[in-house]
């Protein structure tokens, strides 16, 4: 069957880049559930944004990682609810709420770290690394080699070649 959004090209740009970005975080999903992280690909930004800055309002992680305040507000309460962040009140001003993580937060990140993160991006390098052409040629030549092998596998691999 042809594939309307890939033939009909700039036009759907928008649903293209949805479509790889939800593929490839259901691969880097099944990676971290492989390891034993219940942690979610979309909320990886937000975990690293708390380790690299210290705690944050929802507004500094609005503006360190350029997405919605709904969007960052339902991460965090998803977060809170698995243990893995914290929200604070202000001493001064009990209407400014700070977003920390918890210890088991500081652990799922550093497993993270070591577990999924240099692995994915290992594979993202492989997957995109010699991309040329249009953004078109590099978008159908990403999807292509997506169906012959997914992210989550190179990514598996790259970690048991002892990839660091």
């Amino acid at each position: 069957m042809e594939d309307v959004v890939r033939e009909l090209g700039y036009l759907c740009l928008g649903s293209r880049l949805k479509r790889i970005s939800e593929r490839l975080q259901a691969d880097v999903n099944r990676l971290s559930e492989r390891v034993g992280l219940d942690v979610q690909a979309g909320q990886y930004p937000l975990l690293a944004a708390l380790d690299r800055n210290g705690p944050l309002t929802v507004g500094g992680l609005v503006g360190a990682l350029g997405v919605s305040q709904p969007g960052v507000t339902r991460s965090v309460l998803r977060l809170v609810e698995m243990g893995l962040l914290e929200i604070e009140r202000g001493d001064e001003d009990r209407r400014q709420k700070t977003v920390a993580l918890t210890e088991a937060g500081r652990r799922a990140v550093e497993t993270s770290k070591g577990e999924v993160w240099r692995h994915v991006e290992a594979a993202v390098v492989e997957l995109c690394g010699d991309l040329s052409g249009s953004l078109l040629d590099q978008l159908n030549a990403m999807e292509d080699r997506l169906g012959q092998m997914s992210l989550d596998r190179r990514a598996l691999r790259h970690k048991e070649r002892g990839g660091g």
